[in-house]
């Protein structure tokens, strides 16, 4: 039977994995919706030099709202990872504090990945202006 001390507290926010893959779904829903509206966009227009000016003020939009919730997450991982405290990895001890710790770091990472890649994902937007 396992100790007390190392199994997770499930009432404690952030503990289980779910908050890991919060930022990226965050940028694969983004990724979706930037598609998607382009893809409705040009094949109702019927033209392929169609202006994408109003898509392109939606995927701005869109973008702003994915890279604050991304930003979110990291904040929060940030916090709950207490990485102003001097401490330094490994977290690798089988103590409740440092999987807390690790799962922080590893939801940090993540996010700062789909910041990134939800950046990217907008960057057609600013360089295609039409449905060509």
């Amino acid at each position: 039977m396992a100790d007390e001390r190392t199994l997770p507290d499930a009432s404690v926010p952030g503990e289980s994995l779910w908050a890991m893959i919060i930022a990226p779904t965050i940028w694969a829903l983004h990724f979706l919706a930037c598609y998607i509206l382009a893809a409705i966009f040009c094949a109702k227009a019927g033209t392929p030099s169609a202006d994408l000016a109003t898509v392109r003020w939606w995927i701005a939009g869109l973008t702003v709202l994915a890279l604050g919730g991304i930003a979110a997450c990291a904040l929060q991982a940030f916090r709950r990872g207490h990485f102003m405290e001097g401490e330094t990895a490994p977290h690798d001890a089988d103590t409740i504090a440092d999987r807390r710790r690790f799962l922080a770091y590893a939801t940090l990472l993540l996010s700062g990945l789909s910041f990134v890649a939800t950046v990217f994902v907008a960057l057609p937007a600013v360089f295609v202006a039409s449905c060509r």
